[in-house]
C-alpha cells in the first residue's frame, strides 16, 4: 500500500472517528469562559467536530472533490451504523447485575430521533457545502492564497451547520425557539474561533503532505 493511499484512509479514519463520537456525546453542555470577554454555553458534541472540516479541506487540496465526497458519505453511512447499533443496545434488557442500569444507558445513550435527523441533515449539507465553496475558491484564485478557501468554505459551512440542526431541532420540538438565537450566537462564534486557529494546521498539513502525494488533483480546472 502506498503513502498516498494509506493517509487517505488515516484521515477518513479520524474523519469518521470524529463524527460518531460527536452524536454520541453531544448530549452534555458546558460553560466556557473565553478570557472574561465570552461566556459559551455549548454541547461537548461540538469539540470533535470542526476536526471533520479541517480534514475534508486536507482532502479536497490533496485528493480533490471526489474523494471528499466520498469521505463525507463514509461518514453518514458509519453514523447511521452506530446509531441503530445504539438503539437495538438500548432496547434490549439488562440482566440484574449490569453495572450499568437501562435508565442510566438510556440517559447517556438514548439518542432522540429528531436531534439524530438533524444531526444527519445539517451535517450533508454543510460538508458539501464547504467542499464546493473550498473547490470555488480554489478554481478562482488558481491554487493560490490556502487560508481563503481554508477559513471561507469553513465559516459559511460552519453557520450553514450550526444554523440548520437548530432550526430542525427547534421545529421538532426538542429545545425551545426561545433558545435558537443564544444557541446559534455561540455555535457559531466558537467554530468561528476554531476555523481560525485550525488555519496554522492546515498549512502545515499541506505543506508537509503535498510533496509526498506528487500531484495535484484539481490543477486540470484552472
Amino acid at each position: 500500500m502506498n503513502f498516498k493511499l494509506r493517509l487517505y484512509i488515516i484521515l477518513g479514519g479520524i474523519f469518521i472517528a470524529s463524527l460518531v463520537t460527536a452524536n454520541l456525546i453531544f448530549q452534555k453542555f458546558f460553560t466556557w469562559n473565553l478570557f472574561g470577554l465570552y461566556t459559551f454555553e455549548l454541547s461537548v458534541g461540538i469539540l470533535p467536530y470542526p476536526v471533520t472540516f479541517l480534514v475534508t479541506d486536507i482532502i479536497s487540496e490533496l485528493y480533490g472533490k471526489k474523494k471528499a465526497d466520498q469521505i463525507v458519505i463514509s461518514g453518514l453511512v458509519a453514523s447511521v451504523f452506530v446509531m441503530i447499533v445504539v438503539l437495538v443496545a438500548n432496547a434490549i434488557p439488562q440482566t440484574e447485575w449490569s453495572p450499568i442500569d437501562s435508565a442510566t444507558f438510556t440517559k447517556v445513550f438514548g439518542l432522540f430521533g429528531p436531534a439524530v435527523f438533524a444531526s444527519m441533515v445539517a451535517y450533508l449539507t454543510a460538508q458539501f457545502v464547504d467542499i464546493r465553496i473550498f473547490h470555488f475558491w480554489k478554481r478562482l484564485t488558481k491554487g493560490k492564497h490556502l487560508w481563503l478557501r481554508n477559513n471561507g468554505s469553513t465559516i459559511v459551512s460552519q453557520l450553514v451547520d450550526t444554523a440548520s440542526v437548530l432550526l430542525l431541532l427547534c421545529l421538532a420540538g426538542v429545545i425551545e425557539w426561545s433558545r435558537f438565537p443564544g444557541l446559534l450566537q455561540n455555535g457559531f462564534i466558537f467554530k468561528l474561533l476554531v476555523a481560525l486557529t485550525d488555519t496554522p494546521l492546515f498549512y502545515l498539513s499541506v505543506w508537509y503532505l503535498k510533496p509526498k502525494i506528487h500531484d495535484d488533483p484539481d490543477e486540470k480546472e484552472w
